[in-house]
């Protein structure tokens, strides 16, 4: 188990590489820069314009700025941001709980509503449940996450008024702190939980069918028992592969629902910081993400191997 993670580990190491050298010469590609942000269109002065272009190493070279800031990351600097002055790596470490607080919530909500009810109609194949399941789940497919948010924000908040609209609190075990989460999360988790319980439905009808799910209730074992301990551990073995996913997406997915609910999480930084066209902050988070989708790839590997002891003969 040792070998697999540190050979995988070694190869997340060029992958990150080239995400930060695309990221760098992208980010560089959309027109302006940020002294052009910071002076606005209605002020001009050649000479002002020049110290701060100097001041941000923004008159270097192209290829000069690769390596000062590239140099700097491979040492674990990512820069300071050109509009508040602030270390990045203060800055990400300052959103991220809050954006994982978001990100745990909606996973949370999305596998207490699929799993269950991927199982319920895996076993009722055909049956008005799974019908009814089946059209729901492609609603929370087809339906964009900022509409669905604007509308239980018109329900909860505008109409019925029990809920807020937007905003955030520290985290606390509140009722004032959770009110913030639940319109935010619930937005993200139906639409995870879609995707989540089709992907479990269709896994748990495959196992259902196996030889060894009918050994096991010819031996007498009891329903509940067939299916949750014989059937659902095979069964999530693609399901982890999809959660996985979700989970690293979510991170820098959270952007439309962010700007929704102004969450001050990751998503809305890194929109900030691209219309301030601050380099070092927007390349610092494209890094960061990228490093925290290939851990969250790496902790999939390991779920494998313990879901399907078959995986150690593999390598």
């Amino acid at each position: 188990m040792i070998r697999v993670i540190l050979t995988r580990i070694l190869a997340t190491v060029p992958v990150l590489l080239g995400i930060a050298v695309v990221a760098f010469f992208l980010v560089r590609l959309i027109p302006g820069d940020t002294v052009n942000v910071l002076m606005g269109q209605d002020f001009s002065d050649p000479v002002l314009e020049a110290e701060m272009r100097a001041f941000f190493g923004l008159d270097q070279p192209l290829p000069v700025q690769f390596w000062d800031w590239f140099s700097a990351l491979l040492q674990g600097d990512l820069g300071h941001s050109m509009r508040s002055g602030e270390p990045v790596t203060q800055e990400i470490l300052r959103r991220f709980p809050i954006t994982v607080e978001l990100a745990i919530a909606a996973l949370l909500i999305s596998l207490t509503v699929s799993i269950p009810v991927g199982i319920y109609t895996a076993r009722n194949r055909n049956k008005g449940a799974d019908a009814a399941a089946r059209v729901a789940s492609l609603i929370g497919l087809s339906l964009p996450n900022f509409w669905l948010g604007i509308l239980l924000i018109y329900l909860f908040s505008v109409y019925f008024g029990v809920l807020p609209s937007s905003g955030h609190r520290d985290f606390a075990f509140t009722w004032q702190h959770f009110q913030y989460l639940i319109l935010p999360s619930v937005t993200l988790g139906l639409s995870l939980a879609a995707v989540t319980m089709r992907m479990t439905r269709s896994s748990m009808l495959e196992v259902l069918g196996q030889d060894y799910i009918r050994t096991a209730r010819a031996k007498g074992l009891g329903e509940r028992a067939v299916v949750l301990r014989h059937g659902l551990r095979n069964a999530l073995i693609p399901v982890v592969t999809v959660l996985g996913i979700q989970t690293g997406a979510l991170l820098g997915g959270t952007v439309v629902i962010e700007q929704v609910f102004s969450w001050p999480g990751l998503g809305s930084q890194l929109v900030q910081s691209i219309q301030d066209r601050d380099y070092p902050m927007v390349q610092g988070l494209t890094v960061f993400l990228a490093f925290f989708f290939v851990l969250v790839s790496l902790i999939v590997d390991i779920a494998y191997r313990y879901l399907d002891p078959r995986m150690y003969r593999r390598g």
